[in-house]
């Protein structure tokens, strides 16, 4: 073990020194942040930038009411009064840009909401903005009504502006329209992490088999072996890798997150980021790079030098993004036949798996449980056969090992 973690310090600290790789480590997210910036201020959402106009159907006699609040608070859009009915809202709106209509009735009083429907790029900050006039119809709620308990009880509910865009219209039920954003965000964003951390330590793993290649066309990997055993060479490198790929990861966080908070300031990241579900994506992110470590190293170390690699060696540095191929059909359906078996293969399972478990509503423990069994044995199998083909294959030279010669070493 000790030799192995000084093999891992060597790795890290050799392409540390490496100015090409400190280079790529610092240029990609500095690139990515300035593009995102470029087009967060070439191509952002101008919307904003408009007036919004909200029509009000008024039954309540609050218009006076309402504009006053406006002036008071210098709200960023104009009312105006109109006597359409709900019934053509949806058809006005499918052609409207920046347009709201609002209506006010009995309804605040007997249900407690005011319905509020906007056109598709209405700015969300003005629909959270008009959940002010709930005061002025409130105010109307309290003129009408006396000092009796039931008519206070009546004036203490609470009225809320129920904000629906126009591609909500058309649904059947309340409750597909109010989709629980929260949940799905303490999903999706640990999961993009998890994902981000997988493929930044697998990219950064693939340099194992430059490295391995590298030492063997070097004629280095005598004098090394001299000093350790094979097994403790090759762990060494999984383990350098694993620490350089997270070395690239808190680049990406150093750049990305103050980005991401300064694109999306409303967003509570950190807050959607940390909540539990996220050390089971970890889990599966570390897995996974294992997985792909373990086979990178073992053929990695059966090529005489990079440039030669034959077709067998190149098709396994694609295993790794056989995944995206079914992305498109999983998107579609996370439950299907298709969608659970992938999360079963192991070359697909980390890919797969996390992006069904940030899509899916419910989780079935029992097929997490299976498909980490599976990978976590998978691991372990694929770690031992590197072992075997990396032994023989560090000191193979002159060229490139065939696929015949691969089966030997495993089985031997």
């Amino acid at each position: 073990m000790r030799n192995t973690m000084k093999v891992a310090k060597w790795e890290v600290k050799r392409n540390l020194k490496n100015k090409s790789f400190v280079i790529g480590l610092f240029l990609t997210p500095i690139l990515m942040v300035v593009f995102g910036f470029l087009g967060n201020l070439m191509g952002g959402d101008t919307s904003d930038n408009e007036t919004a106009k909200i029509y009000v159907h008024d039954e309540l006699n609050t218009f006076a009411n309402l504009e006053a609040t406006v002036e008071q608070y210098k709200l960023p859009f104009e009312l105006e009064r109109t006597n359409i009915q709900e019934a053509d809202v949806e058809k006005k709106l499918k052609n409207a840009e920046n347009t709201a209509y609002f209506f006010i009735d009995n309804r605040a009083f007997n249900e407690g909401t005011l319905p509020f429907y906007t056109s598709e790029d209405f700015p969300e900050s003005i629909s959270s903005q008009v959940q002010i006039f709930t005061e002025a119809v409130k105010l109307v709620q309290m003129q009408n009504l006396g000092l009796t308990e039931d008519q206070l009880a009546a004036v203490s509910t609470p009225i809320t502006i129920q904000a629906l865009s126009v591609d909500q219209l058309g649904e059947n039920s309340e409750k597909e329209q109010a989709m629980d954003q929260e949940q799905l965000m303490q999903r999706i964003v640990p999961g993009v992490f998890a994902g981000v951390i997988l493929l930044s330590i697998i990219f950064t793993g693939m340099m194992i088999f430059q490295s391995a290649s590298q030492e063997k066309k070097d004629k280095i990997a005598e004098i090394i072996l001299s000093s350790v055993t094979p097994g403790e060479l090759m762990q060494g490198k999984i383990v350098g890798y694993f620490v350089l790929g997270f070395v690239q990861v808190a680049v990406f966080i150093a750049f990305g997150i103050p980005f991401i908070l300064w694109a999306m300031n409303d967003l509570p990241l950190f807050e959607y980021l940390f909540v539990p579900e996220l050390l089971l994506f970890l889990l599966i992110a570390v897995l996974g790079y294992l997985l792909f470590a373990a086979i990178f190293v073992g053929i990695g170390a059966t090529m005489s030098d990079i440039s030669t690699a034959g077709n067998f060696q190149g098709l396994v540095i694609m295993i790794p993004f056989v995944s995206f191929f079914f992305i498109g059909p999983v998107a579609s359906d996370p439950t299907s036949i298709l969608a659970q078996v992938l999360s079963y293969v192991p070359f697909t399972s980390p890919v797969i798996l996390l992006f069904r478990l940030v899509m899916l509503d419910q989780w079935s423990w029992v097929e997490i449980s299976v498909s980490l069994a599976i990978l976590i044995m998978s691991v372990w199998l694929f770690m031992k056969l590197a072992g075997k083909i990396f032994k023989v294959g560090i000191l193979l030279y002159g060229k490139n090992a065939t696929p015949g010669e691969i089966w030997k070493w495993m089985r031997a």
